[in-house]
C-alpha cells in the first residue's frame, strides 16, 4: 500500500513511538512522507529512511492511505489536498482533542492493518467552497469545517444582507457568521451557540456571531444550498476565514460559498460512535455537579 504521512512539528514526546511506528510500516509499504513534516522528523531524530521519498502540495502525486499525525488542525490543513485526490484520510491523535481522529499513535499500526483488510468506516464528509468574491471566480479554496465571516481591528457591526439560492433570507448584523459543514458543527459554529449535526447529515448550518437581535437564531439549509452574503461596515476591512486561514476583504464584499465538488473521505473504526465521542471529546450531557 502506497501510504502519504504528514504531521505537525510538535511531536517531540513522542519520538520513540514514531520511530517504531515508521520502521514498521516502512517494512510492508510504499510511504511518502511530506516534506516539512520530513524534515521536522529529521531534526528531532527520527529515522525515515535514507531512499525517503517526499512530497509537497504541488508534487502530491496520489496515495491510497494518508495518514495526518497530529491534532484536528493538521488533518483540516491537508483535507482539501486529499479530498481533491480523492485519497482516504486516517488521523492519529497526538494533539489536544483529535476529533477526527482515528486512534491514538500506539493503535496507529494496527488500525493501518484494519485498512488493509478493510476492516473499517469511510465516511464521506461534506466539505464548503468559497466560490467568488465579487463576482471574481477563487481558485481551490475548500473548508472541511467552516467559512466564517468576521469583523477586523474594529468593534462596528457587520451588516451581511444574505440569499439562499437567489432568495433572500435576512440581513445578519453583529460579529459576523459562520457557515458550517456537519464536521465543523463542532467547531467554531458550536462556539457561537450553533447547532450539532451528526456528521454525515446534508446540510450546512449558517450560525451569526454576536448578533444584534434576541430573534437572530441559527439556521439549518440543504447542504446543495447556493449563499451569497454582502458584507458592509463602517471599517475599511473585514476577514474570510476559511478553515482558520484568514484573507482580508475590502467592505462591501460579496462572497458566494456552496458546497464543494467533492467530498473527504474519512477513516474511522467499525464501532465508532458519533454520540459516544461527544460525551468522551466534548463532555457533551456531562453532568458538572
Amino acid at each position: 500500500m502506497k501510504i502519504a504521512l504528514f504531521g505537525n512539528s510538535y511531536q517531540d514526546k513522542y519520538k520513540e513511538q514514531l520511530n517504531d511506528f515508521i520502521s514498521s510500516i516502512r517494512q510492508d509499504n510504499d510511504i511518502v512522507i511530506e516534506q516539512n513534516f520530513n524534515r521536522y522528523l529529521s531534526k528531532i531524530g527520527v529515522d525515515t529512511g535514507r531512499d525517503v521519498h517526499t512530497f509537497d502540495s504541488a508534487s502530491f502525486g496520489g496515495a491510497e492511505l494518508a495518514v495526518s499525525i497530529g491534532g484536528d488542525g493538521t488533518l483540516l490543513a491537508m483535507a482539501a489536498l486529499m479530498a481533491r485526490t480523492d485519497t482516504p484520510i486516517m488521523g492519529i491523535n497526538t494533539g489536544h482533542l483529535g476529533y477526527l481522529a482515528a486512534c491514538r499513535l500506539g493503535q496507529a499500526q494496527d488500525m493501518i492493518q484494519s485498512v488493509k483488510e478493510k476492516n473499517c468506516r469511510i465516511e464521506k464528509r461534506t466539505m464548503l467552497q468559497l466560490v467568488s468574491i465579487d463576482d471574481k471566480p477563487c481558485n481551490n479554496i475548500i473548508a472541511l469545517n467552516e467559512i466564517a465571516i468576521l469583523r477586523q481591528d474594529t468593534t462596528s457591526m457587520i451588516s451581511m444582507p444574505t440569499t439562499i439560492n437567489g432568495t433572500m433570507l435576512t440581513t445578519y448584523k453583529g460579529d459576523g457568521l459562520v457557515i458550517s459543514t456537519p464536521t465543523g458543527s463542532t467547531a467554531y459554529n458550536m462556539s457561537a451557540g450553533g447547532p450539532i449535526i451528526m456528521p454525515l447529515t446534508s446540510c450546512m448550518a449558517l450560525t451569526p456571531i454576536s448578533p444584534h437581535s434576541l430573534t437572530m437564531r441559527p439556521i439549518v439549509v440543504a447542504d446543495d444550498s447556493e449563499i451569497v452574503v454582502t458584507i458592509n461596515t463602517r471599517a475599511q476591512w473585514i476577514q474570510v476565514s476559511v478553515d482558520g486561514m484568514a484573507m482580508t476583504l475590502p467592505s462591501g464584499s460579496t462572497v458566494k460559498i456552496a458546497q464543494a465538488p467533492y467530498k473527504l473521505s474519512v477513516i474511522q473504526k467499525l464501532d465508532h460512535n458519533f454520540a459516544q465521542t461527544l460525551r468522551e471529546k466534548l463532555l457533551w450531557g456531562a453532568d458538572q455537579r
